[in-house]
């Protein structure tokens, strides 16, 4: 049975990428030496995530926790309280694990050093296809977690104040490291009854 076409697409779809919408996140940030980079198609159509994990190169003081990852650009605002999850259009994979992170707060004021305060994220983990085809994900199926690590009694996910949307390639502790690519025709929301307008 053909997936049905999701009717809020956030990016791509009828709505072009644009790479300027999205930055890097990379565990350079903790004193590794990972790249990430979102490029899109000379049409706008397509978004390729990818980039190098180098999960050796990160401080010991940090664990082999190596990540890259790309997040939208603050400020941003999402209200999806009328779906049911995210979907997301894979065009082509290379196979490994990835993760759609969402945060529901604005990011706190860089430290000193530079680097990116902390806060909860809501993480789940896919791994398409080399074909590629659609990975949804309901907002069930999103975790809580700190700094990669699992979290309990945190409050709910605010649906109706989504402020960013990311993709992480993660070592998952030394599980995956070197090249990745992942290209993604759209990031939708899905209607909550499970049958999207057209």
């Amino acid at each position: 049975m053909a997936t049905p076409e999701p009717n809020f697409y956030l990016f791509g779809g009828y709505k072009s990428w644009n790479e300027h919408a999205w930055s890097a996140s990379d565990d350079r940030v903790r004193g590794g030496q990972s790249r990430s980079y979102l490029v899109c198609s000379s049409d706008s159509s397509v978004a390729t995530f990818r980039g190098d994990l180098d999960a050796a190169a990160i401080d010991k003081g940090a664990g082999p926790a190596g990540f890259a990852s790309q997040r939208t650009v603050d400020p941003q605002s999402w209200d999806l309280r009328g779906y049911r999850g995210l979907r997301l259009g894979v065009a082509a994979s290379d196979g490994r694990r990835y993760t759609l992170v969402l945060k529901d707060d604005v990011p706190p004021p860089k430290r000193p050093d530079g680097r990116d305060e902390a806060t909860v994220s809501w993480e789940f983990d896919f791994a398409p296809a080399a074909a590629g085809g659609d990975v949804s994900a309901e907002w069930h199926e999103f975790r809580p977690t700190y700094r990669g690590v699992p979290v309990q009694d945190v409050e709910p996910l605010r649906l109706d104040r989504i402020k960013s949307i990311g993709i992480m390639m993660r070592s998952f502790f030394g599980d995956q490291q070197g090249p990745f690519k992942l290209d993604l025709n759209y990031i939708a929301a899905m209607e909550s009854d499970g049958n999207p307008q057209q």
